[in-house]
């Protein structure tokens, strides 16, 4: 006999609908109830039914995550850290790309797409401005935002102009005077980092009384092959950089493929800095401005998932995490 939800709750002397908060871990339970249930689910080898729970708790049982783009190294790691923190929540997870700016196809509305389904939200790097992250907000749901900080709204970000900033600094310490920057994305762009990381590459070099070239920048579209195709437009230049600061590890990453092609070693003639810590940056040698990226996911998750069980969103703090510089064999004072 298959036993059900309503044999529980007639067993343990509650209704239906406490059985499912108690065995979900959902607030308004008190303490002796929820090992009651608990204990007597157990006695009778009951497993809930997602569908059931969620019926009875007036809940979907899924948060929305709303980001710019799936590919890449960066929002993968960001998505395996969400994915892990709603795991341990026993929340499933719906993915929601709002679309790459590099793409022609018309951006759907997704604030339609997420009302009535989801308990809550996260946003992946969108820009305040974005009408896609308005239209999130405008939901009125628990909402966690990664990667841009919002009076008001829970998130986690990092200081994207100080990380710029320090990535910058390092080869100015060196001695490099003539420094390109490989850029992310357009002006437009969906995503925060391309503006912050600029505007710390512009502060560094304004600080140190350094001219910034305009012939010295190109764009990698955060990529790897868009890092190879600047740094081989950056070698064209009659004068070359003698280091390059590029704005994500991925870029770097290019960048030091296209010197290698060339003949050039990265570190001994151009040195090379990037951002974010990849995993792939220690066993090619860069020197990187590391962030907690897989944190990045959990730290929302959970602040989404403490708002849920709470439903206290009085208190929203946005959390600043560190970054860290690595010296690697990448950077290294002029060779002239």
């Amino acid at each position: 006999m298959t036993i059900t939800i309503r044999d529980v709750a007639e067993a343990a002397g509650v209704s239906t609908a406490t059985v499912s908060r108690a065995l979900r871990g959902l607030p308004n339970v008190d303490a002796d109830t929820r090992a009651r249930v608990k204990q007597v689910a157990l006695s009778m080898d009951y497993v809930i039914s997602p569908s059931a729970s969620r019926l009875a708790s007036g809940r979907t049982g899924s948060i929305g995550v709303v980001t710019p783009q799936v590919a890449g190294w960066y929002f993968s790691t960001v998505l395996s850290g969400i994915e892990g923190a709603l795991q341990q929540g026993d929340m499933d997870l719906l993915l929601m790309s709002v679309g790459d700016e590099a793409s022609s196809a018309p951006r759907e509305p997704v604030a339609p797409r997420l009302n009535r389904r989801v308990d809550g939200v996260i946003t992946i790097a969108l820009v305040p401005e974005d009408v896609q992250l308005q239209s999130v907000l405008s939901l009125g749901l628990p909402t966690s935002l990664i990667g841009v900080s919002i009076a008001g709204v829970a998130g986690v970000h990092i200081d994207d102009v100080a990380a710029a900033r320090t990535a910058t600094q390092h080869l100015i310490n060196l001695g490099h005077r003539r420094i390109a920057v490989i850029t992310g994305a357009p002006p437009g762009t969906l995503y925060t980092a391309p503006h912050a990381r600029y505007h710390g590459f512009i502060e560094a070099m304004g600080q140190a009384g350094l001219a910034v070239d305009p012939t010295l920048q190109a764009r990698g579209y955060f990529t790897i092959a868009g890092g190879e195709r600047a740094m081989a437009e950056l070698l064209t230049q009659s004068d070359p950089p003698t280091a390059v600061f590029a704005m994500s590890d991925e870029m770097a990453f290019g960048a030091m493929r296209a010197l290698r092609s060339h003949g050039l070693q990265p570190g001994r003639e151009i040195s090379i800095a990037g951002i974010d810590g990849h995993d792939m940056a220690e066993l090619l040698d860069l020197t990187t401005v590391a962030q907690p990226v897989r944190d990045l996911g959990r730290i929302a998750a959970e602040s989404l998932l403490d708002q849920l069980r709470s439903g206290d969103r009085s208190v929203l703090p946005s959390v600043q995490v560190p970054t860290e510089i690595i010296l690697r064999g990448s950077t290294a004072p002029p060779a002239h």
